[in-house]
C-alpha cells in the first residue's frame, strides 16, 4: 500500500468516527446504523448488549431518544492500525447526558473498533464500548431548547426497555438515593462481596422458611441452572428480570433463547412503546413465573429488590403465579439497614455503569420492594447459593 493509500485510508476512518458522533448527536439513528457493514455489530460487554445488524443498531439507539433532554457526545482521535481492507483502532469518548425526568451523569469511555473497506468507503464491522469513567454527580449546566433543525431527525417517542437497577430491568434516573440508604459512618461496600458462611446462609433460610418462602441451599449457580428447569414447567409464561445472577449462569438464556418457554421479555421488546406501553405493562405485571435475583437478603428474612421505573415489581410482589429468586452468597446481610445500604453502597455504583453504557444514562433507587413473608404457601421460592455471583 502506497504512502497516499494510507493517509487517505486512516483521513477516511477517522471521518467515519466523527460521523458516527454526529449521527448521534443529531438523533439520527438510521444514518448511524449506516455506517456498519450489514452485519456489523455494537457491543457492551459488560452489559450485556449486543446490537448485530443494522436494524438492530437502528431500533436499538431509537429507544432513548425520547428521553433526552439533552444528550452530548465527543469523539477523541485514536489509534488506527491499517491491514489491507481491514483495520483495527480505538476512539476515545466523552459524554454528558440528563433525561427529561432528571438522570444525569458524565463518562469517558473507549470504543475498541474493528473496520472494513467496503465499496461504499470504510464501515465499522465492530464497535465494543467500555467505560472507564463514571460521574453521577449533577450537572451545573443546562441545554437551550430551541426549534430542532429541520435538516435533523426528530427524537424517536420510544422509551429503554425495561427496568435496570440492581437487580431490576430499566434504566433509573439518578436523583440522588434516600440518606437513610447510606449512613456514612458503616462500614464500606467492599464487606458486600465476600460469600456469606454457611451458620449465616442457615440462620437466614430458616427466616426466610418462617415467612412462608420455599427455600433451598444449592452449591453453586449450575444447580440452579438445573433446578430451574425442574421448577418451571415447559410453556409456562416467565419474565425474567434484568440480573447479572441469571445472565452469569445461563439462565437467562435458558428462559430467553431456549424456546421452551413462553418468554415475555423477548415479546416486550418486540413491541412498540409509543403504542403498546399498556400491553407491555400487562405482560410483564402477571406472568406464571418471574425468576430474578435480588439486591440484598437479610438473616432475619426480608428479600429487597430494588428499581429505577418498578416496571418488574408488580410481578415479584404477587402478581405472578410464581416467583423464583436466585441469590449469590455475598447478598446475605444481617438485617434490614445492612441490606438498604448495600443497595446503595454496592448494587448502585455497579449498575450505574452498567446503565451508562448500555443506555447512555445512569441509575438511581427510585423503588424498592421488601418482601417480608409470601402469605400464598408454595409461591415464592428462594434459592441460595453457597457461591457468590451478581452483585
Amino acid at each position: 500500500m502506497n504512502a497516499f493509500q494510507t493517509i487517505a485510508d486512516r483521513v477516511e476512518i477517522e471521518a467515519l468516527r466523527g460521523e458516527f458522533t454526529d449521527a448521534a448527536m443529531m438523533r439520527d439513528r438510521t444514518r448511524l446504523a449506516s455506517l456498519f457493514t450489514p452485519d456489523g455489530a455494537l457491543r457492551m460487554p459488560n452489559i450485556p448488549i449486543e446490537l448485530v445488524g443494522r436494524e438492530e443498531i437502528r431500533t436499538g439507539g431509537e429507544r432513548l431518544q425520547d428521553q433526552w433532554d439533552f444528550f452530548v457526545q465527543t469523539t477523541h482521535p485514536g489509534t488506527v492500525l491499517l491491514d489491507g481492507d481491514t483495520a483495527t483502532g480505538r476512539a476515545y469518548i466523552q459524554e454528558l447526558a440528563r433525561t427529561l425526568d432528571g438522570r444525569q451523569g458524565l463518562n469517558y469511555a473507549v470504543y475498541h473498533d474493528r473496520y472494513q473497506r467496503t465499496l461504499e468507503g470504510w464501515k465499522f464491522t465492530e464497535r465494543v464500548y467500555e467505560v472507564r469513567y463514571l460521574d453521577t454527580s449533577p450537572l451545573a449546566g443546562t441545554a437551550p431548547h430551541t426549534t430542532q433543525d429541520p435538516t435533523t431527525t426528530p427524537a424517536d417517542t420510544t422509551t429503554p426497555p425495561a427496568d435496570t437497577t440492581a437487580t431490576p430491568t430499566t434504566p433509573a434516573p439518578t436523583t440522588p438515593a434516600p440518606t437513610t440508604l447510606a449512613p456514612a459512618t458503616l462500614a464500606p461496600a467492599a464487606s458486600f462481596t465476600a460469600p456469606a458462611p454457611a451458620e449465616q446462609l442457615n440462620r437466614a433460610a430458616a427466616a426466610l422458611r418462617t415467612g412462608g418462602f420455599t427455600v433451598e441451599i444449592l452449591d453453586d449457580a449450575a444447580s440452579a441452572r438445573i433446578r430451574i428447569k425442574a421448577l418451571v414447567p415447559e410453556g409456562a409464561s416467565v419474565l425474567t428480570g434484568a440480573s447479572e445472577t441469571l445472565r452469569l449462569s445461563g439462565i437467562d438464556e435458558d428462559i430467553n433463547a431456549g424456546g421452551h418457554y413462553d418468554a415475555i421479555r423477548p415479546r416486550i421488546l418486540t413491541i412498540d412503546r409509543a403504542t403498546g406501553a399498556d400491553e407491555i405493562r400487562k405482560l410483564a405485571a402477571v406472568p406464571d413465573f418471574v425468576i430474578n435475583s435480588v439486591a440484598a437478603v437479610t438473616e432475619t428474612g426480608s428479600l429487597v429488590l430494588a428499581s429505577g421505573s418498578g416496571s418488574q415489581l408488580p410481578a415479584n410482589a404477587g402478581g405472578a403465579a410464581h416467583a423464583v429468586w436466585i441469590i449469590g452468597a455475598q447478598k446475605v446481610v444481617p438485617d434490614l439497614s445492612t441490606a438498604l445500604r448495600r443497595v446503595q453502597e454496592h448494587a448502585l455504583p455497579l449498575e450505574n455503569a452498567r446503565a451508562q453504557a448500555a443506555y447512555g444514562m445512569p441509575s438511581a433507587v427510585n423503588r424498592l420492594l421488601i418482601l417480608n413473608a409470601e402469605p400464598r404457601p408454595g409461591r415464592g421460592t428462594v434459592l441460595l447459593l453457597r457461591e457468590a455471583i451478581g452483585y
